[in-house]
């Protein structure tokens, strides 16, 4: 008798291709695991620019995200969902908070899509993740759905110099005269070739729990 596969739909919205890069390691270790893997991206109306093009303007989109500004999104692709056991919930962190498109998303569409679910959140972030989290779960409350674990993946860099390299990076401006200062201490943006081997690693593990149905006890309470 044939056992059906288990399919894992990945709902996520990526900013600067960091997320996206962790994904598409994490999917290859669900797929060498023997997990389908489904995709939906969240798309905005009208992207945010990146990089934005001057201080003024990054400035301006950090404080628009601490203050937890919606970016409207096309609708995604609800039914995708119907036939999956397991959904990936993955984006950056903004600002303390889950991105401006995965705002929206949970205020529209992440109920009806999610209703009954296992989730399991994937979050890059700067070190500030908790809020994205506790936000994320509080939206849906009442929908029936069952939290896993997050995989959290920090950006490696210290945390002052990694926010002054995410600012910078938004920005698309480097001053010169403190660019061997400021590469000394935050060589990198994003994330290391070591988190996104790990991120491998951690998708076959998943694969290998939800084949052998031992996901219990990463469920949150």
């Amino acid at each position: 008798m044939s056992v059906k596969q288990k399919r894992v739909l990945i709902v996520y919205y990526s900013f600067s291709s960091q997320t996206n890069n962790l994904l598409v390691s994490f999917s290859q270790g669900l797929e060498e695991g023997g997990i389908i893997v489904e995709w939906e991206q969240l798309k905005p109306i009208a992207p945010p620019p990146f990089p934005a093009g001057s201080y003024l303007n990054a400035l301006k989109m950090m404080v628009l995200a601490f203050f937890k500004n919606r970016v409207a999104i096309e609708p995604p692709d609800i039914k995708k969902s119907d036939t999956c056991d397991l959904i990936v919930c993955a984006g950056p962190t903004w600002s303390y908070h889950p991105s401006g498109p995965m705002l929206a998303f949970l205020d529209n569409y992440a109920v009806e899509m999610f209703q009954g679910q296992l989730v399991q959140p994937v979050i890059s972030c700067r070190c500030y993740w908790r809020l994205h989290l506790w936000e994320m779960k509080n939206a849906l409350r009442g929908a029936g759905i069952r939290f896993l674990k997050p995989k959290v993946f920090p950006h490696p860099s210290p945390g002052v110099w990694c926010a002054l390299g995410i600012f910078l990076k938004l920005a698309g401006k480097m001053p010169k005269s403190c660019r061997s200062l400021f590469l000394s201490h935050c060589p990198r943006f994003g994330h290391s070739p070591q988190q996104i081997d790990a991120a491998k690693d951690i998708g076959r593990i998943l694969a290998n729990r939800l084949l052998e149905g031992s996901l219990k006890g990463e469920i949150l309470e």
